[in-house]
C-alpha cells in the first residue's frame, strides 16, 4: 500500500466536496397523487370469502403516482389495495411525498429512506410501505425513461421473455366447467401454466378441482395451486400430502403468510414447492423466510413490499440463497425485475389492470415478452383518469 507525502509546509488540496444531486443539476418539481378505482367485471372470491373472514372484491383501488422534474422528465408508478386500505395509502403518500421536491430524481435509495422516515411514526411496513411503493417506483420509471432504457435493460436483463402462467381463471366464484375452459383458452393464447385457488372448507372439494383441472389438460402442463393462508398446519400437511400425485409446480400460501416455522416444516416434508410471500410488507419479513429456509419459491410484490428499492434488496438476498421467485400479481411491473434475476423465474398473468394502460402484455410461445420502451413502458388510459376518485398536486414553491 501507498500513501501520498506531503513536503513541511505544503498547502494540501482543497477537497471537492459535491452535495448530494448537484451531479445532474435536475430536480423534482411536482408529485401528482391519484387514486382510481378500478371495477372488476364480476366479483371475485377465493378461500377467504368461502371461510368468511373477508367479502367477494367488487373493485380495485389503484395508488398512482406522477413525478415531474425540471428538466422536463416524468415517470409514473402505482401501488393497490385488495378490499381494503386504498384511502390509508393515498394519505399516506400526500403526507409523505412533499420531501421529495427539490431533490434529484436520481439519487432513488435516498429518496427512498427519506420517504421511510418521513412516515416512520406509524412503521416500516404496511400501509407505509404500500403507499411509498407507488412513488419509489415512479422513481425508477423516470430515471430509465431519462435514460430512454427499458426498466430492465436499465436494472440489467438476463431475458427478453419470460415463462407465464394465468390466475385469473381459476378462483372459487368460477364454477369447473369454466375454469377448464378458461384453462384451455389461456394454453390457446400461448400461456403456459395455470394456477387454481384451493383452500376451501372442505379438502376433498380442492383436491377434485385439481383432478379435474390435471385430467383435462394433461400432464406436462404446469398446475400451481393457491390456498391464499386457509389451511391450518394439520390440514395443510394432509392436503399436501394429497396433491403429490399430481405433480404441481408449486402449493402456495398454504398457511399464515407469517407463519415462517409451519412453511418450513411443509418444505422438509414434501417434494412439491411450497411458495408464499406475496403478503409480506417489508424486507426484514422476506429475511425470516429465507434465513431460515423456510419457502422453495418466494413470491415479493413490488407494491407491497415498498417499491422497486427493497424488492431489488430482496432478489439479493434470494440469488444468495439460491431461491426461486416468482412475483405476485402487477406483471406490468414484475416482468421487467423479473427478466433481472438470473435464476429461473415465472411472471403471473391477470387481466385486471388492463383497462389502466394503454399497452398490452405480448404474450407467445408459453412467454411473455419483455417491454422494450423507455421506463416500465406505460400509459394511463383516458378510462383511468376517468375512474378517479381524488388527486393531490405537491409542487415546488421556488
Amino acid at each position: 500500500m501507498s500513501t501520498a507525502t506531503e513536503s513541511p509546509g505544503a498547502t494540501a488540496p482543497t477537497p471537492l466536496v459535491v452535495s448530494s444531486g448537484d451531479a445532474s443539476g435536475d430536480r423534482i418539481v411536482e408529485v401528482l397523487l391519484s387514486t382510481i378505482a378500478l371495477p372488476l367485471a364480476v366479483p371475485v372470491s377465493d378461500a377467504k370469502v368461502l371461510t368468511g373472514r373477508q367479502k367477494p372484491m367488487t373493485e380495485i383501488p389503484i395508488l398512482v403516482a406522477e413525478i415531474r422534474t425540471a428538466q422536463g422528465f416524468s415517470g409514473m408508478g402505482f401501488s393497490y389495495a385488495t378490499r381494503g386500505g386504498g384511502p390509508a395509502q393515498f394519505s399516506h403518500a400526500v403526507e409523505v411525498a412533499p420531501v421529495l421536491v427539490g431533490e434529484d430524481p436520481n439519487d432513488i435509495a435516498k429518496l427512498a429512506l427519506k420517504l421511510v422516515w418521513a412516515g416512520a411514526s406509524v412503521g416500516r411496513s404496511g400501509v407505509s410501505s404500500q403507499a411509498i411503493a407507488a412513488i419509489d417506483t415512479a422513481l425508477w420509471d423516470l430515471k430509465a425513461r431519462r435514460a430512454n432504457l427499458s426498466l430492465a435493460k436499465l436494472i440489467g436483463s438476463h431475458r427478453d421473455a419470460l415463462p407465464v402462467y394465468n390466475s385469473s381463471g381459476g378462483y372459487l366464484h368460477t364454477p369447473i366447467g369454466q375454469v377448464l375452459d378458461n384453462a384451455e383458452s389461456s394454453l390457446a393464447r400461448g400461456i403456459r401454466g395455470l394456477k387454481l385457488k384451493v383452500g376451501q372448507p372442505d379438502s376433498r372439494a380442492d383436491i377434485a378441482r385439481v383432478k379435474a383441472l390435471r385430467e383435462r389438460v394433461g400432464p406436462d402442463v404446469p398446475i400451481m395451486v393457491d390456498a391464499n393462508q386457509q389451511w391450518d398446519r394439520v390440514t395443510a400437511q394432509r392436503v399436501c400430502r394429497a396433491l403429490e400425485e399430481f405433480r404441481l409446480t408449486w402449493i402456495e400460501e398454504p398457511l399464515d403468510a407469517y407463519d415462517v416455522a409451519g412453511h418450513a416444516a411443509l418444505a422438509r416434508s414434501f417434494d412439491t414447492p411450497i411458495a408464499t410471500g406475496e403478503m409480506l410488507t417489508s424486507v426484514d419479513e422476506y429475511w425470516a423466510y429465507i434465513r431460515d429456509g423456510a419457502v422453495d419459491i418466494l413470491q415479493p410484490d413490488v407494491p407491497r413490499v415498498g417499491g422497486i428499492t427493497p424488492f431489488l434488496d430482496t432478489m439479493v438476498l434470494t440469488a444468495r440463497a439460491g431461491m426461486d421467485i416468482a412475483p405476485h400479481f402487477v406483471m406490468e411491473i414484475h416482468v421487467h425485475l423479473a427478466a433481472a434475476y438470473a435464476a429461473p423465474v415465472w411472471v403471473e398473468h391477470f387481466e385486471w389492470l388492463e383497462p389502466l394502460f394503454e399497452e398490452r402484455a405480448v404474450i407467445t410461445v408459453g412467454t411473455m415478452v419483455v417491454p422494450t420502451g423507455p421506463g416500465l413502458g406505460l400509459t394511463l388510459t383516458d378510462q383511468a383518469r376517468q375512474w378517479t376518485t381524488a388527486t393531490e398536486r405537491v409542487t415546488a414553491d421556488f
